[in-house]
Protein backbone atom coordinates (compact mmCIF):
# COMPACT_ATOMS: atom_id res chain seq x y z
CA UNK A 1 0.00 0.00 0.00
CA UNK A 2 1.02 3.41 -0.78
CA UNK A 3 0.44 5.67 2.36
CA UNK A 4 0.62 8.62 0.89
CA UNK A 5 -2.50 7.41 -1.11
CA UNK A 6 -4.29 6.68 1.93
CA UNK A 7 -3.33 10.22 3.75
CA UNK A 8 -4.84 12.05 0.41
CA UNK A 9 -8.52 10.32 0.68
CA UNK A 10 -8.45 10.76 4.13
CA UNK A 11 -11.73 12.88 5.22
CA UNK A 12 -12.52 12.58 1.39
CA UNK A 13 -15.97 10.77 0.31
CA UNK A 14 -13.71 8.24 -0.80
CA UNK A 15 -13.62 4.20 -0.68
CA UNK A 16 -10.76 2.13 -0.95
CA UNK A 17 -11.88 -0.65 -3.21
CA UNK A 18 -10.06 -4.18 -2.93
CA UNK A 19 -8.95 -5.47 -6.27
CA UNK A 20 -7.18 -8.91 -7.21
CA UNK A 21 -3.42 -7.86 -8.64
CA UNK A 22 -4.01 -9.73 -11.78
CA UNK A 23 -7.01 -8.07 -12.42
CA UNK A 24 -6.00 -4.59 -11.76
CA UNK A 25 -5.84 -3.84 -15.59
CA UNK A 26 -8.83 -1.22 -16.45
CA UNK A 27 -10.77 -3.91 -18.81
CA UNK A 28 -10.16 -6.81 -16.84
CA UNK A 29 -11.04 -5.22 -13.84
CA UNK A 30 -14.15 -3.59 -15.42
CA UNK A 31 -15.19 -6.92 -16.22
CA UNK A 32 -14.64 -8.75 -12.95
CA UNK A 33 -16.29 -6.63 -10.60
CA UNK A 34 -18.96 -4.76 -12.96
CA UNK A 35 -18.08 -1.64 -12.99
CA UNK A 36 -19.04 0.04 -16.21
CA UNK A 37 -15.57 1.74 -18.68
CA UNK A 38 -17.31 5.07 -18.51
CA UNK A 39 -17.59 4.77 -14.44
CA UNK A 40 -13.24 3.96 -14.72
CA UNK A 41 -10.90 6.84 -14.70
CA UNK A 42 -7.87 5.94 -15.81
CA UNK A 43 -4.57 7.90 -14.01
CA UNK A 44 -1.82 8.01 -16.56
CA UNK A 45 1.11 9.52 -16.10
CA UNK A 46 2.43 10.88 -19.36
CA UNK A 47 6.66 12.34 -19.94
CA UNK A 48 7.97 14.88 -22.22
CA UNK A 49 10.51 15.14 -24.12
CA UNK A 50 12.67 18.29 -25.81
CA UNK A 51 14.63 19.03 -28.80
CA UNK A 52 17.84 18.09 -26.97
CA UNK A 53 18.71 15.56 -24.01
CA UNK A 54 19.53 18.11 -21.89
CA UNK A 55 16.11 19.55 -21.45
CA UNK A 56 13.79 19.10 -18.65
CA UNK A 57 11.25 16.07 -18.97
CA UNK A 58 8.16 17.72 -17.64
CA UNK A 59 5.36 14.92 -16.46
CA UNK A 60 1.80 15.25 -15.92
CA UNK A 61 -1.15 12.81 -14.52
CA UNK A 62 -4.18 12.59 -17.13
CA UNK A 63 -7.30 11.38 -16.01
CA UNK A 64 -9.64 10.00 -18.62
CA UNK A 65 -12.37 7.85 -18.73
CA UNK A 66 -11.73 4.40 -19.54
CA UNK A 67 -14.20 4.99 -22.42
CA UNK A 68 -11.64 7.43 -24.09
CA UNK A 69 -8.35 7.61 -25.42
CA UNK A 70 -6.04 9.98 -24.09
CA UNK A 71 -4.91 12.60 -27.11
CA UNK A 72 -1.59 12.57 -26.05
CA UNK A 73 -0.06 13.84 -29.19
CA UNK A 74 -2.25 16.47 -29.50
CA UNK A 75 -3.75 18.34 -26.26
CA UNK A 76 -1.30 16.97 -23.80
CA UNK A 77 1.98 17.61 -25.84
CA UNK A 78 0.81 20.84 -26.79
CA UNK A 79 -0.34 21.65 -23.19
CA UNK A 80 3.13 20.24 -21.95
CA UNK A 81 4.99 22.47 -24.42
CA UNK A 82 7.31 20.11 -25.13
CA UNK A 83 8.81 18.48 -28.74
CA UNK A 84 7.13 14.78 -27.74
CA UNK A 85 4.78 12.87 -25.70
CA UNK A 86 5.07 9.82 -24.64
CA UNK A 87 3.34 7.39 -21.97
CA UNK A 88 6.23 6.97 -18.77
CA UNK A 89 7.28 3.65 -19.01
CA UNK A 90 7.37 1.76 -15.75
CA UNK A 91 10.28 2.38 -14.19
CA UNK A 92 10.21 6.57 -14.50
CA UNK A 93 6.48 5.47 -13.32
CA UNK A 94 7.60 3.90 -10.03
CA UNK A 95 10.45 6.74 -9.81
CA UNK A 96 8.61 10.01 -10.30
CA UNK A 97 5.69 9.29 -8.47
CA UNK A 98 6.80 7.74 -5.66
CA UNK A 99 6.56 4.26 -5.97
CA UNK A 100 2.98 3.91 -7.80
CA UNK A 101 2.90 0.99 -10.54
CA UNK A 102 1.20 1.20 -14.06
CA UNK A 103 -2.37 -0.36 -13.11
CA UNK A 104 -2.63 1.29 -10.03
CA UNK A 105 -1.00 4.70 -10.44
CA UNK A 106 -3.45 7.52 -8.87
CA UNK A 107 -3.97 10.96 -8.50
CA UNK A 108 -3.96 10.36 -4.68
CA UNK A 109 -0.41 11.33 -2.81
CA UNK A 110 1.31 12.18 -6.13
CA UNK A 111 3.93 14.31 -4.75
CA UNK A 112 3.13 18.32 -5.25
CA UNK A 113 5.03 18.66 -8.29
CA UNK A 114 3.27 16.44 -10.76
CA UNK A 115 0.14 18.18 -12.29
CA UNK A 116 -2.89 16.73 -12.74
CA UNK A 117 -5.09 17.16 -16.00
CA UNK A 118 -8.73 15.67 -15.91
CA UNK A 119 -10.54 15.52 -19.22
CA UNK A 120 -13.64 17.07 -18.50
CA UNK A 121 -15.72 14.35 -19.18
CA UNK A 122 -14.59 12.86 -16.11
CA UNK A 123 -16.73 15.43 -14.45
CA UNK A 124 -20.08 14.38 -15.85
CA UNK A 125 -20.12 10.94 -13.84
CA UNK A 126 -21.47 10.82 -10.66
CA UNK A 127 -18.60 8.33 -9.03
CA UNK A 128 -15.26 7.18 -10.63
CA UNK A 129 -13.28 3.82 -9.78
CA UNK A 130 -9.53 4.89 -10.36
CA UNK A 131 -6.34 3.62 -9.24
CA UNK A 132 -5.24 3.26 -5.28
CA UNK A 133 -1.49 3.02 -5.54
CA UNK A 134 -1.34 -0.18 -6.11
CA UNK A 135 -2.33 -2.89 -8.45
CA UNK A 136 -4.14 -4.26 -4.80
CA UNK A 137 -6.74 -1.97 -4.55
CA UNK A 138 -8.67 0.78 -6.60
CA UNK A 139 -10.58 4.33 -4.85
CA UNK A 140 -13.84 5.30 -5.85
CA UNK A 141 -15.20 8.70 -5.49
CA UNK A 142 -16.86 11.42 -6.88
CA UNK A 143 -14.64 13.36 -9.23
CA UNK A 144 -15.00 16.71 -7.00
CA UNK A 145 -12.38 14.76 -5.14
CA UNK A 146 -10.17 14.97 -7.79
CA UNK A 147 -10.75 17.86 -8.77
CA UNK A 148 -10.21 19.46 -5.58
CA UNK A 149 -6.63 18.61 -5.08
CA UNK A 150 -4.21 20.93 -4.96
CA UNK A 151 -2.37 20.78 -8.40
CA UNK A 152 -5.49 19.59 -10.48
CA UNK A 153 -7.26 21.08 -13.46
CA UNK A 154 -10.12 20.47 -15.30
CA UNK A 155 -9.68 20.55 -19.13
CA UNK A 156 -11.94 20.16 -21.98
CA UNK A 157 -10.78 17.73 -25.16
CA UNK A 158 -8.06 15.96 -23.43
CA UNK A 159 -9.45 12.94 -24.28
CA UNK A 160 -11.19 11.80 -27.43
CA UNK A 161 -14.09 8.83 -28.04
CA UNK A 162 -12.76 5.49 -28.93
CA UNK A 163 -13.33 4.78 -32.35
CA UNK A 164 -15.26 1.29 -33.27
Amino acid sequence: MTDSVLAAIEGLDAEVVPCDPELADTAAFCEAYGYAPEDSANAILVIGKGRKPEDPRPLVCCLVLASTRLDVNGAVRKRLGTRKASFADAAATIERSGGMEIGGVTPFGLPDNIPIWIDAAVMTRDRVIVGGGGRDRKILCPPASIAGLTSAEVIDDLARPIEA
